[in-house]
């Protein structure tokens, strides 16, 4: 069963809704980046860009290693376990709605195209002229 109320969840899918952050875990797959690094593309200031990433590691997507002034950044991709169920959830649901549908107008459609019966009438009898 999906949890939904899950805080988690929360945090993942508020993560994910920027795409901002979307391009930062994109760069953060390929490899490690510095928090300079990740703020170079978008023209944003390091505290902006730090922003970002605190979000990101909210959501448990971001781990930050500080060595001195240098923060690096690797991507844990195992919070997205959770949306993905979760998901899948609703995957599964329009897929059966979506099949049932489907096979509803698949059956109107033979139904449209089956030759139709005519009701036949009884013939007619011929009128009897009179003399």
């Amino acid at each position: 069963m999906v949890n939904h109320s899950d805080p988690q969840l929360d945090c993942l899918f508020h993560a994910l809704a920027d795409p901002t952050r979307r391009h930062m875990l994109q760069r953060l797959a390929q490899t490690p980046q510095t928090v300079s690094a990740l703020a170079e593309p978008f023209a944003m200031s390091l505290a902006a860009a730090s922003k970002h990433i605190k979000v990101l590691e909210r959501a448990g997507l971001v781990q930050r290693e500080v060595q001195g002034r240098t923060h690096t950044c690797r991507l844990d991709a195992h919070p997205l376990h959770g949306g993905l169920e979760w998901i899948r959830h609703y995957e599964r649901f329009w897929t059966d709605r979506l099949d049932t549908l489907e096979a509803l107008l698949q059956a109107e459609d033979r139904d449209a195209a089956a030759p139709r019966r005519s009701i036949r009438k009884p013939p007619r009898k011929p009128k009897r002229s009179t003399p």
